[in-house]
């Protein structure tokens, strides 16, 4: 089960390249980002693409275990209260 899910998530990962490649060639026109007042250089949107596509990346592999951390502490909360002993009765 492990083998399929590392190769589905490999096969998103490579789709992802493949479209940031086809865009970047076909959209070689330079760009800039705004927010608010900022404003970044010129730089082509296939690159700036890519750019963020690797942020995306990056920030889930940083934050996933996290929320594992939080998951896992929520059931342990939960089991404790499942449990009764038969004693107090």
């Amino acid at each position: 089960m492990k083998i399929l899910i590392n190769f589905l998530i490999v096969l998103i990962i490579a789709i992802w390249v493949a479209a940031i490649a086809l865009i970047s060639v076909q959209n070689a026109t330079p760009v800039s980002l705004r927010f608010l007042v900022f404003q970044s250089i010129q730089i082509p949107f296939g690159l700036m693409l890519a750019f963020s596509v690797v942020v995306g990346l990056l920030s889930t592999v940083v934050l996933q275990p996290l929320w594992e951390l939080g998951e896992s502490q929520s059931r342990i909360d939960e089991d404790g209260d499942f449990f009764v002993d038969d004693e107090d009765f």
